[in-house]
């Protein structure tokens, strides 16, 4: 199957039905619960879906060196601030958080996005005590715009970047 981008330690590739068994260990270390074969399944198919509605959507992450999935990750549209945007969004299993793949997929994302959909701007949101992800959406230009109450109540953080700030900093 044909990646959709990669970089130097992994890939993104479409998410397939045969990704079920290594998306639900992802859910499970994301959500600390077991999920349901229904919620994992409606996973897989929100993916396709997005693939087929908005040309993008989230990507099984696999890891080169073993060719495992170790995670879901890519640009999905989210209720941000009373409107549908797209936003980078990413979850790896913990045995391979901190070791710098949040902002390697959240870069190659990034430029992934502004390369090839004509967006004026990308976002990203997380609770608001996540610093390990805000950290990442500092890291690779994006600005901090204000406390967001989510759709599930919770408070989020809001980052932004606009595809000006991208041009300056990050086009080649």
């Amino acid at each position: 199957m044909q990646g959709i981008l990669e970089t130097e330690r992994i890939y993104l590739r479409e998410m397939t039905d045969e990704d079920f068994d290594d998306l639900a260990k992802v859910i499970h270390g994301r959500d600390g619960l077991a999920p349901s074969e229904a919620y994992v399944h409606k996973w897989i198919d929100w993916c396709k879906s997005s693939y087929a509605v908005n040309g993008f959507g989230h990507y099984a992450v696999v890891l080169k060196s073993t060719g495992e999935m170790i995670g879901s990750a890519g640009i999905s549209m989210q209720w941000i601030d009373d409107a549908w945007r797209p936003e980078i969004g990413y979850h790896l299993r913990k045995d391979y958080h901190r070791q710098g793949l949040g902002k390697e997929m959240a870069a190659a994302i990034r430029d992934y996005y502004f390369s090839h959909f004509e967006g004026d701007d990308i976002y990203s949101y997380m609770d608001q005590d996540n610093l390990a992800s805000y950290k990442t959406a500092e890291s690779i230009g994006m600005s901090y715009l204000h406390l967001y109450v989510a759709k599930d109540g919770s408070l989020c953080r809001v980052y932004r970047l606009t595809r000006e700030e991208w041009e300056k900093k990050y086009s080649v």
